[in-house]
């Protein structure tokens, strides 16, 4: 195997890396994420790095080369720091609450609606109109906090709804008389 292209990731300490044919395991203080690879990608650990190599420079090795990368990558981050992801709901009587480990939102619907946490993810309420999604692995963070957004996306005339925090909404004229 050729040593064309190469990405380098820095472990950093009180984290462990496992290399199994087809799968990497990343142990650390916050928990534990385990990834499918390609067979084509080598991934060597050594001396506190994670080396991912490419058998050649052809399109399809070079865009696993950097998914490959991209994923052990967000896996060694996320076991070592986690993710958030903070979500802000806007609108007269819109609000949530923490139910254990769910949340239960009121959107102006004629029922409160209840979303179960899933495994891996844990909610935060600081004020009515804040939610912070943590977890370790990247993806599902983004996904459970879209599917709340997705509850009640920000609408373009009043702004009402769920949106992330920052997120800018572009606004539209209401109808004149």
């Amino acid at each position: 195997m050729s040593r064309i292209g190469r990405r380098i990731i820095t472990i950093p300490s009180g984290v462990s890396v496992e290399v199994a044919p087809g799968r990497i395991t990343v142990t650390g203080p916050k928990g534990t994420l385990v990834q499918q690879i390609s067979p084509d990608m080598t991934v060597i650990v050594d001396e506190g790095e994670i080396r991912i190599e490419r058998p050649t420079d052809r399109p399809n090795h070079r865009a696993l080369h950097g998914l490959t990368r991209s994923l052990l990558f967000n896996m060694v981050e996320g076991v070592s720091n986690g993710y958030v992801k903070e979500l802000e709901i806007q609108g007269v009587g819109y609000r949530c609450a923490a139910q254990g480990k769910n949340l239960e939102l009121a959107l102006g619907y004629s029922h409160a609606v209840k979303y179960d946490a899933p495994e891996g993810i844990e909610f935060e309420v600081p004020a009515p109109t804040q939610i912070i999604v943590r977890g370790i692995d990247k993806q599902r963070v983004g996904q459970v906090a879209a599917e709340i957004r997705k509850l009640r996306p920000p609408e373009p005339y009043k702004g009402k709804g769920i949106r992330y925090a920052g997120e800018h909404v572009a606004r539209k004229v209401g109808k004149r008389a």
